[in-house]
Formats: C-alpha cells, structure tokens, sequence
C-alpha cells in the first residue's frame, strides 16, 4: 500500500482548522463536520480607480483586487472560508472582518491578534461563518487613512434557506475628501477632524460610484443590503414612497418594522437590511433622499420605474430572518459593568453638564496626544492590557455613558450585544448588534453573553476619534 501526502493539509490550514473548530465550540455552534470551503484571495494595492462615468479623470486610490470597494465575498453559513491577504502596499496592514464572531487570532487587530502584514507578505485566514448576514471587511492599522484611501468591502453570509425576494442587492455606502482635480486630500489625522466629528467628506459613492439611477419595476421586491464604511459621515436614509421594512441590523436579524421616523440610519461601520417593496406604476421617479446632517439633506441617488412591471403589486412573502445561535444573556444574573467615554471639544462642557467629576478643559484633558478617553484612558500606540475583563460563559450587562458632544458609533470585535435601554427606556425590538450609536449625553444598557475568548478591541468607530484614543481592549476570559 502506497501513501501520498495531501498537499492542501498545511502547517497553516491545520492550525487555523484547529483554532477555529475549537472558537466554534466555545460559542455553542455545531457546523458539519466536513463544512464546505470557500477560497479566495485579496491584493491590497494602490491604483486607479473612476467613480464618475464618462471620460473623467480617475482618482488615485487604494484598493482590494484593484476594485474600490473591494470584491464582495460571499458564503453561505456553515460554511468555511478562506482568505489569503496579500499585501501590496508600501505600508503594513491587516483586514478586521467586521461583525462576524470568529476565532480571535483571526480578527485582525495588529499586535493584538496578530503581525502586521508587511510589505509583500501574504496572511492566510480562515473562520467559519457562524452567523448569516451582512457583514464587512477593512484594513485595521492605519485604519484612518487606509480606509480614507479605499480599502473595504463587503461580506455576504447567506441564509441556509433565505427570504424568497426577486432581487438581492448590496449598496456600500463611502465618502471621500477629493480636491478638484479629483486627488485624494491628503489632511489624514487632521485636529480638527481628531476632535469634532472625523473626517467628513465632500463627495458620497454608492459601490464606488457617484450615484445617479436605480431603476426597479412595478410590484418589485428588493432586499437591500446597506454598509457604511464612511471613516466618520453617518447617513440617515428617506426611501419616500417605498415601503421599506428593516429586517436586520449589523448582520443580525431583528422584527420587521419600519424605519423609526421614516428614515434609515447608519452610523460609520453599521449595516442594515432592508426589504423595499416597489408599488408604484410604470415610469414613476423619485428621489432617496439623505437627511442625515441638519439642514444638509441633499438627493443621494434616483429611483426610476421602468416602463415594463413585473407584477401589479408586491408580493405578499414572508420576510422575517431566522435567527442566528446568539447566547440569550441572562440579565438577572447578569454582571454589570460601567464605561465612560469622555474628551473633544465641548468634552469638559458636557461633563459638568452632566455632573461627571472629571472635567479636564476644552479638549477633556490631552494627555500624550488624546483627545478622547475610554474610562478616563486615551489609548496610545498597540493597545495591549485590558481595561475591563469579562468572566466568560457569564452575562454580563454594559452600561455606556456619552458624556462628550458628539454621537460615537462604538463597535465591540467579536462579539454580538442586545441593546437593552435607552436613557432607562427599553428598546423597542431590543435588537442585536455589533455597533451601536451613542448620543451625547445619552446612556445605553447593552447585554452578551462572553463566549468568545481572547482580547477584543472595542472602540469608536470614527476613525479619527479611535486613532485619538477612544478604543481600548475587553478581555474575555
């Protein structure tokens, strides 16, 4: 008997198979023994890239496989994926797979997680698809500006069996800092940008694209996939006349309803899926409308009917998602647990406002170069020892306290959290995410279950106010 060796069985796929077999099981998930795989491969390099059609110049960029945003990569849950890195940048990188809850090694936080990729290398990742859902990926060092220059794009887990719906569409939703000759601006790390709202651009893409049209057809129905992966603008979508029904929130499925106050809103790094239903007739046009930004709402992109319908109404199809194999907290038993987020302009304002004992001066105290804090640390450089520890396998509740001027999207790695309360009210549909929108002033129940070890970022989402030191790490263990 002859025995040849498997070239696919490699140092690194048994160890990242080991890694991730052994996460899943911390997390309670049962996935086939054999699960399927899906391979793929991302260059990150700089290139050239053309949001407007037509004979326009193109707008030096950075990029995944030369496309901005980067391929979309898509599996269906149960399945397994692979994914090797190569990095074809003059920089070091890594890629964070936003949202999705896998093995710890694999979630890409440079120096916590893992080595940078440097110049030339290549990194190999490989995790299971727990959850369906809308998800997506970005570089996480230098995310500021790696990110300002192009680097993200999304990630599709399907449904095992999902909702029957005549079209299934991702819209990633970006905006850019362009000079008028259509560069890139360069003002990355900007204090101005640091201490108020981050950096805010002047131009908005749909796919990479400047939008103009959406055409639909009469009794369509669409599920739209929304990501924003904005360094810091929020959107706060008006689909007019639609009938949109939001049926998941960052990947998770949640009751349908529609938009509170009839508007979509994203803060930086958060999805939404959406079901948007096409009653009117033939040849109807109007307009999605941003109403994001006080007395700025402006028309993000068209929607046109065509003139030939698909069917006299929309259909009457089930549209709510099975649930993903979230750990229900236990909230009686639940440990709790306070973070303060404080700094920027205005900070120490509001802290007297609010009665917080820790006012510092107009920029909330700047300490080593931070501007924002994270239970009164501003994190510096590789964030390495936790501030708060979490007993795993226990619930434990987070009590979130905005005592700044700005609203923070705060994103937990690793992880899903149902949103309990606000300002002592109970949410609604007490919704699952992995990012949740903080107001000033405002304080946020929210509750998990610490299943997944390791040592997790948890940060702000605008980028500026991360590199200016609102992030820091949770322990699970």
């Amino acid at each position: 008997m002859s025995i040849k060796s498997n070239p696919a069985v490699t140092r690194r796929s048994f160890i990242a198979t080991s890694v991730a077999s052994t996460a899943l099981m911390a997390l309670g998930t049962r996935l086939p023994a054999q699960p399927t795989i899906r391979n793929f491969t991302l260059r990150a390099a700089s290139g050239m890239v053309q949001m407007a059609s037509g004979p326009l110049r193109e707008t030096p960029a950075w990029a995944y496989n030369g496309l901005v945003p980067g391929p979309e990569l898509r599996a269906r849950q149960g399945e397994r994926l692979r994914i090797d890195v190569t990095n074809a940048l003059a920089e070091d990188t890594t890629v964070h797979w936003h949202g999705l809850r896998l093995p710890n090694a694999m979630d890409g936080v440079p120096f916590l997680t893992q080595k940078p990729i440097v110049p030339g290398e290549t990194f190999g990742y490989e995790f299971d698809a727990v959850d369906a859902g809308t998800f997506w990926y970005h570089p996480h060092q230098r995310s500021s500006e790696q990110m300002g220059r192009g680097l993200s794009g999304p990630l599709i887990i399907d449904e095992p069996n999902p909702p029957r719906v005549d079209r299934d569409i991702t819209w990633v939703l970006d905006d850019w800092r362009l000079l008028e000759d259509g560069t890139i601006a360069e003002d990355f790390g900007a204090p101005m940008d640091m201490s108020h709202a981050g950096r805010v651009g002047n131009a908005v893409t749909i796919n990479g694209k400047f939008p103009d049209r959406f055409t639909v057809q009469q009794g369509e129905r669409i599920r739209l996939r929304l990501i924003n992966v904005a360094n810091a603008r929020f959107f706060a979508l008006d689909f007019g006349s639609l009938s949109a029904q939001i049926i998941a929130l960052d990947g998770q499925p949640v009751t349908p309803h529609s938009p509170p106050g009839g508007v979509v809103v994203l803060g930086s790094a958060m999805r939404a899926d959406i079901m948007l239903d096409c009653p009117a007739a033939p040849g109807t046009q109007l307009q999605v409308v941003d109403r994001a930004y006080r007395n700025n709402a402006y028309r993000l992109i068209d929607i046109a009917y065509s003139d030939t319908p698909l069917r006299d109404s929309p259909p009457d199809w089930d549209i709510a998602l099975p649930a993903n194999p979230l750990a229900e907290p236990d909230i009686a038993a639940a440990r709790r647990h306070e973070i303060l987020f404080t700094g920027g302009m205005m900070g120490a304002m509001v802290e007297r406002d609010m009665g917080i004992d820790q006012a510092r001066g107009m920029m909330g105290g700047v300490t080593g170069g931070g501007m924002w804090f994270v239970n009164g640390v501003a994190a510096e450089g590789p964030m390495l020892e936790p501030f708060l520890t979490l007993e795993r396998a226990q619930s434990h509740v987070l009590e979130l306290t905005n005592a700044t001027a700005f609203t923070h999207p705060i994103h937990l790695h690793g992880h899903s959290f149902r949103v309990l309360s606000r300002d002592g009210v109970p949410t609604q549909y007490r919704e699952w995410l992995d990012t949740v929108l903080i107001a000033p002033r405002e304080r946020i129940e929210i509750a998990l279950v610490a299943d997944n070890p390791g040592d997790w970022m948890f940060h702000c989402h605008i980028l500026e106010h991360q590199a200016a030191g609102m992030m820091g790490v949770i322990r699970v263990a």
